[in-house]
């Protein structure tokens, strides 16, 4: 009974300017809109007498609806295991409203149409930092500058990364980074990439660590993925010429023991020094390109068939041997859930997913709620030298206090003290390369506390969330006013239950009924091993079970014959064992064992019957609950409305 009224209150709280009202309950109006939605979300059966069926839920709505104002009338809402629970709530859900919705769906749209494609692509890095390891952006500058003079008067690129660039890795790829897809670079390279014309040269990008600038030398139908096997043949760091040379001898030996037929997960197993892979016999995940460095993954990709074994080639790491076990193409289709669940798993590990914040700064902007305060700015970086620092606090310093406003979001204004606790813990970049500038800190600060401002007040921002919070406010309050008013008074009246069992014994009685065993059993192998032990004697049950109290659960008490797991028509007799009743949703099984059989209605003792009067006795309260109620709050429904929506 109580799932069936709390579905009456489930309904989302809308306005709707031209909407008719349908009823009134005291001073509250509800419209046809807001009960039309809330009886098709609860209303799931399909009837025929539709009239009827929104007339009866109509009753179930207003008594909720009475209730639930109630329940506000003497401030439930306030009570403190209310007011926790749904704190606890609003935290556990917001953040599922904190991110863009439209974003999801539009970056995994982006990203499946660049992984249909593979792009080869070169690399020039100009490091901030001089060769001391010291920050020394005036050098970067001039670097910056000569290679772009360059590349504009027509020198090949990859001459000059070789010539400018600071990647460490151009020495052995000449700036050629191979090809790369979607997910294989940071998105904001991934970005510049995908952007720039096939071969033309992108943008120049400035990241935290210095200048980048990318070509696209070409493209191709994506690869899609490759499962081989290796054999690494490592070279020690320091390593001389001869021995070298030896494991080059190495190297070709494996390779000619493998085309004589010599299985390749035994000697991977015996000579590999990638010990990961060694251990499965040489097997490496999966591979996409761009994961690997060109001259291994040009090896990969030239292998003609599965089975097909390369040739020993030299990489940084050392000499490899590897074996194509198979070839997966792309996905091209766009809807395959599969490859769509896959997407949005990397989606939501990359950092492209942290934009997905970014619209609660316009949204907050849009609505006039941020303001900035004018103020020094040489003041403020005063202070924050001081403050950050340590340094002796300049004059300027001294024009703004910790109480100085910087901007205000609503009615919240931040200061200039607010913004120093901040950065005392945010001042840093999370890479280690040391302080943040203070224009960076303050903006980052600025757009948490919009993030802050935005959760603290949902409800003003999203309608969903609105309407769940609402939801859940009132279903709690519901049931908060249920207990009190219902189901605790029906428990506690014991006169009451035992004058409604005298005056109505002939309500009380069990129909054709049995004393049975039922056995509740984890899983369809269980319960078909009890059952075979039951069958042959069905009286040591007891004995039978022992041992499996993790497995099975027995209830031993009088049942009808409908409640009975799996008796159906039968007549039951006294020694019966029914056939366990598997449950398809999870394998769980149940079946009972028959001791004594009832042919005839029987009186129910009053313990026997207390359940049942319970609830008669709750219809009764509540009923005469609702009419007090509907004194309270009049309510008057227009029946040209309800006509209306009942067509």
């Amino acid at each position: 009974m109580k799932k069936i009224i709390f579905a009456a209150i489930t309904c989302c709280v809308m306005s709707a300017a031209s909407s008719q009202t349908l009823f009134t309950y005291g001073n509250q109006t509800v419209d046809a809109k807001e009960f039309l939605k809330a009886y098709k979300k609860n209303n799931t059966a399909t009837t025929t007498n539709k009239a009827k069926s929104i007339s009866d839920y109509l009753d179930l709505y207003i008594s909720s609806r009475l209730k639930v104002r109630e329940a506000y009338e003497r401030r439930y809402d306030t009570l403190p295991q209310v007011a926790n629970e749904i704190k606890n709530l609003r935290a556990q859900i917001a953040d599922n409203y904190m991110t863009d919705p439209t974003i999801m769906d539009r970056l995994s749209k982006e990203a499946f149409q660049r992984s249909q494609k593979d792009i080869h692509v070169a690399h020039i890095f100009i490091s901030f930092k001089n060769s001391y390891g010291a920050v020394d952006t005036a050098t970067a500058w001039q670097k910056k500058e000569a290679a772009l003079k360059q590349l504009n008067d027509g020198t090949d690129f990859l001459t000059v990364a070789q010539q400018y660039s600071d990647d460490p890795a151009v020495k052995t790829n000449k700036g050629d980074l191979g090809f790369i897809t979607a997910f294989t670079l940071p998105y904001e390279f991934e970005n510049l990439v995908f952007n720039t014309a096939v071969g033309k040269h992108s943008a120049l990008y400035r990241s935290k660590a210095g200048f980048h600038l990318f070509k696209n030398l070409g493209e191709r139908k994506a690869a899609g993925k490759i499962k081989v096997q290796q054999i690494l043949l490592a070279i020690p760091p320091g390593s001389d010429e001869p021995s070298k040379k030896q494991i080059s001898l190495l190297a070709d030996s494996i390779y000619k023991r493998l085309l004589a037929g010599s299985d390749f997960s035994t000697l991977a197993t015996q000579f590999s020094n990638d010990y990961v892979s060694a251990a499965t016999g040489g097997n490496i995940p999966d591979i996409s390109v761009g994961q690997y460095e060109p001259a291994f993954e040009n090896m990969l990709w030239s292998l003609p068939k599965d089975g097909a074994i390369g040739k020993p080639f030299l990489t940084s790491h050392g000499w490899h041997i590897v074996k194509r076990v198979s070839r997966k193409p792309i996905v091209t289709d766009e809807q395959n859930k599969a490859n769509l669940k896959d997407i949005e798993q990397k989606i939501m590990a990359d950092k492209r997913w942290k934009t997905s914040t970014d619209f609660i700064y316009e949204r907050i902007n849009s609505r006039g709620l941020y303001k900035k305060h004018s103020f020094n700015n040489d003041a403020l970086w005063a202070v924050a030298d001081s403050m950050f620092n340590f340094q002796p606090m300049r004059e300027t310093g001294k024009l703004i206090s910790e109480t100085t406003p910087l901007f205000s979001i609503g009615d919240s204004a931040y200061t200039v003290g607010n913004w120093i606790g901040y950065g005392r813990t945010n001042r840093f970049n999370e890479d280690g390369s040391g302080a943040k500038a203070h224009i960076q800190v303050l903006d980052e600060y600025q757009k948490s506390a919009m993030k802050d401002y935005y959760r603290n007040h949902l409800e003003d921002f999203n309608a969903d969330f609105k309407e769940q919070m609402t939801e859940f406010t009132d279903g709690n309050l519901f049931f908060e006013i249920m207990q009190r008013e219902v189901w605790d008074k029906a428990q506690s009246d014991s006169t009451a239950l035992l004058e409604m069992y005298s005056k109505n014994k002939k309500n009380y009685t069990w129909k054709q009924s049995a004393d049975a065993v039922v056995f509740f059993c984890s899983d369809q192998i269980v319960a078909t091993n009890i059952y075979k032990e039951l069958k042959k004697t069905p009286a040591d049950w007891r004995k039978i079970i022992i041992g499996l109290s993790e497995k099975v659960v027995t209830d031993s008490s009088k049942y009808t014959w409908d409640q009975i797991p799996n008796l159906g028509t039968t007549i039951p007799k006294a020694g019966m064992v029914t056939a366990p009743l598997i449950n398809t949703n999870d394998n769980t099984a149940s079946f009972a064992y028959i001791v004594n059989v009832y042919l005839q209605p029987i009186q129910r003792t009053f313990a026997e019957a207390r359940g049942l009067i319970v609830n008669d006795y709750q219809t009764i309260i509540e009923k005469q609950w609702d009419e007090a109620l509907k004194k309270k709050y009049p309510v008057v429904i227009d029946k040209k409305v309800l006509s209306d929506i009942s067509k």
